[in-house]
C-alpha cells in the first residue's frame, strides 16, 4: 500500500482523485485549507488530514516534516478561480510554492511526484495535441504550469524522484464551479430559460472529472514518467455538447446560438492524443 499525499484535495478535481485512490485501497493523506477539514471527516482519519492557511506559503522545513514517510505526492492545488485564474499574478505564487514543495519532497525521499498541468501549455495551433507537441503558453496560468513542468523535469529525476506530469483538457462533472459552461447550461435548461451562446463551432476534448481522476490515479500509481495527457481524445463541438445537454431536458429550442460574439483568440480546435 502506498502512502499518498494529495494537495488541493477539496477542489473540483482533488476530491475525485482522493475518492478514486481510496477506492483502490491506498493510504491517502490530504492537505486542506484550514476550515475545510469537514470535507473528509467521514472518509479520512484526522491523522490523515494536514491543515494549512496556504500551502503555497509553507516553507521547506514544514514540507519536509509533512512529507516524511510519504511515498507518492499528487499535487493538484493551484489558483483556479473561474474568470480570474488565466491572468492572475497568483500563478507566480503557485509556481514558487510548488518548486519549494518539490524540493522538500526530494529531500524527504518521496519516491514519485505527480503534478497537474494543462493542455494550454501546448502550442494549441497544432489542434491535435500529443505529449510531443511543442509548448507555447500564452497566459500567465499556462506559462506558470509550463515553467513548473520544465523545472521539475530537471530537479526531481536528478534527485531520484520519479516525475509524471498530467496535462488536463476540458473537464466537467460533479462539483464543478457553477459559473462554468456545462453547469451554466444545466441551470438554464432546468429553469426553462434561453441560453445565449456563440455559434459553437469550436472543437474541444471534454472528459468527465471522474474519468479524469481515474487517469490521474493511474499515472500517479504507475511507472510512466514525463508528460501524460488526461483527455478523452474525442472531438466534440461546443454546439454538439450544448445540444446533448439541452436534449436531457427536451429544450434544444432554448439554445440561442450566435447570440454572443466569437472570441477571436479562442483556438478553433483543441483535442488530446493519448500516447
Amino acid at each position: 500500500m502506498n502512502r499518498i499525499l494529495v494537495t488541493g484535495a477539496t477542489g473540483f478535481v482533488g476530491r475525485h482523485v482522493v475518492n478514486n485512490l481510496l477506492a483502490r485501497g491506498e493510504d491517502v493523506f490530504a492537505v486542506v485549507r484550514e476550515g475545510k477539514e469537514a470535507t473528509f471527516e467521514h472518509v479520512l482519519r484526522s491523522d490523515r488530514l494536514i491543515s494549512t492557511k496556504s500551502l503555497f506559503t509553507e516553507q521547506e522545513a514544514w514540507w519536509q516534516e509533512t512529507l516524511s514517510g510519504i511515498d507518492t505526492v499528487v499535487h493538484i492545488a493551484w489558483y483556479v478561480e473561474t474568470g480570474k485564474y488565466l491572468t492572475s499574478p497568483e500563478n507566480m505564487d503557485c509556481l514558487i510554492g510548488t518548486l519549494r514543495m518539490a524540493k522538500a519532497a526530494a529531500a524527504a525521499g518521496v519516491r514519485r511526484f505527480a503534478g497537474i498541468g494543462t493542455c494550454i501549455e501546448y502550442d494549441v495551433s497544432f489542434g491535435k495535441l500529443s505529449t510531443n507537441t511543442p509548448l507555447k503558453p500564452t497566459t500567465p496560468y499556462a506559462a506558470a504550469k509550463a515553467a513548473a513542468y520544465v523545472a521539475l523535469s530537471e530537479l526531481l529525476p536528478a534527485t531520484g524522484t520519479e516525475f509524471v506530469w498530467c496535462r488536463l483538457f476540458y473537464l466537467y462533472g460533479e462539483g464543478e464551479d457553477k459559473r462554468r459552461f456545462v453547469p451554466y447550461l444545466h441551470k438554464m435548461m432546468s429553469e426553462g430559460r434561453v441560453a445565449d451562446l456563440t455559434k459553437g463551432s469550436q472543437v474541444r476534448d471534454y472528459l468527465d472529472v471522474r474519468e479524469a481522476a481515474q487517469q490521474i490515479s493511474d499515472a500517479a500509481l504507475g511507472t510512466r514518467i514525463g508528460p501524460v495527457n488526461v483527455c478523452s481524445a474525442l472531438p466534440i463541438t461546443i454546439r454538439e455538447l450544448a445540444e446533448r445537454i439541452a436534449d436531457e431536458y427536451g429544450s434544444r429550442h432554448l439554445l440561442n446560438f450566435g447570440a454572443r460574439s466569437e472570441n477571436i483568440v479562442d483556438p478553433p480546435y483543441i483535442v488530446g492524443i493519448r500516447d
